[in-house]
């Protein structure tokens, strides 16, 4: 099917067939114009020119329990990082404060580790307490919690819960063996339970067949998450990813463009590996999908300056959004 009319046909509320979805990801180099073209239809359709900025705070860094195979805050990694303990609510405020300054729809708190428990917990409890009131809306990332505390996020302020599945889960298993894909399903279950929005995506370079990438594209549309963050594979020494290759650009932006056909009305963030993955075509990632950037710094590795994000989207005429809208 040509993409063009592909646009046409999900525009009018029919979706792609799986082989669609497959053939994006396989495309020829000779075909990414009319799929920009037509994922660039999907995405101005449901979003006009808009593009949300999200920033984190990385709260606590590094010695986590869990095997990721490519998080270089594992216990397991060998990789030369800052570690530290969780911030203190003074410090964690000052940088909610920070933020503010800076045009963002969103502001996330990310720890390392399996979960949040005890007087962490409480202390993180407090930080969102006192977070400013204004139009950024706040996010955590705290790894695997019970409904009864994401509750108590919910009531000091948090809206959107973001805990990521990372890929399908028939490849889980091969990154991570400390906890189950089936903890994180519940764990996003008992986020909607307590009211949050789910933000829930993945880590694309591992490995993954283009059938384990529609595995993945499904499990999400299923669950009906509200965003997904999507990031590329940059491999980190002491990792057990580290002698991975980068995807080439042609390669995410496909990805991109896939999940705008497949998912089409979902925002899509572009978060880590960005500026390395998509490289000099960074620029395409609008028209290929793309309806969200995460700015700044990502965790243990270095991300685009806010400014420069914001000369990206003026160059290329994109509109910065903030607040009352899904993003």
């Amino acid at each position: 099917m040509n993409p063009l009319m592909a646009a046409e046909r999900v525009l009018a509320g029919k979706g792609i067939a799986n082989d669609f979805f497959l053939w994006l990801l396989g495309a020829d180099r000779a075909d990414m114009a009319e799929i920009l073209a037509g994922s660039d239809r999907i995405r101005r359709f449901f979003f006009g020119r808009g593009v949300r900025l999200c920033a984190i705070c990385n709260g606590k860094s590094g010695r986590c329990s869990e095997d990721c195979s490519f998080c270089s805050q594992s216990v397991h990694a060998r990789s030369d990082i800052e570690i530290y303990p969780l911030r203190t609510e003074e410090k964690l405020r000052e940088e909610a404060a920070m933020a503010a300054d800076f045009p963002l729809d969103r502001y996330s708190i990310v720890t390392s580790g399996r979960g949040m428990e005890g007087s962490e917990l409480d202390t993180l409890i407090r930080a969102y307490e006192s977070f400013p009131r204004n139009r950024v809306a706040y996010c955590a990332s705290l790894g695997i919690l019970p409904e009864s505390a994401l509750k108590r996020f919910k009531d000091a302020g948090v809206t959107r819960y973001h805990h990521n599945l990372e890929t399908a889960a028939s490849l889980f298993p091969s990154i991570c063996s400390t906890h189950s894909y089936e903890e994180r399903l519940e764990t996003l279950a008992a986020a909607k339970r307590a009211g949050l929005e789910l933000c829930c995506g993945g880590i694309f370079g591992l490995g993954e067949k283009d059938e384990q990438i529609l595995e993945f594209a499904e499990t999400l549309k299923a669950l009906g998450v509200d965003a997904i963050p999507m990031n590329f594979l940059v491999p980190i020494a002491g990792t057990g990813t580290e002698s991975y290759p980068l995807l080439s650009p042609l390669r995410c932006l496909k990805i991109l463009a896939a999940f705008r056909f497949f998912m089409p009305d979902t925002p899509l963030i572009v978060c880590g590996g960005r500026q390395q993955s998509f490289a000099s075509l960074e620029a395409l990632i609008f028209s290929a999908g793309a309806t969200g950037l995460m700015t700044g710094n990502y965790l243990t590795t270095p991300g685009k300056a806010v400014e420069r994000d914001l000369a990206m989207l003026e160059d290329g005429g994109w509109e910065l959004v903030q607040g009352g809208g899904n993003g």
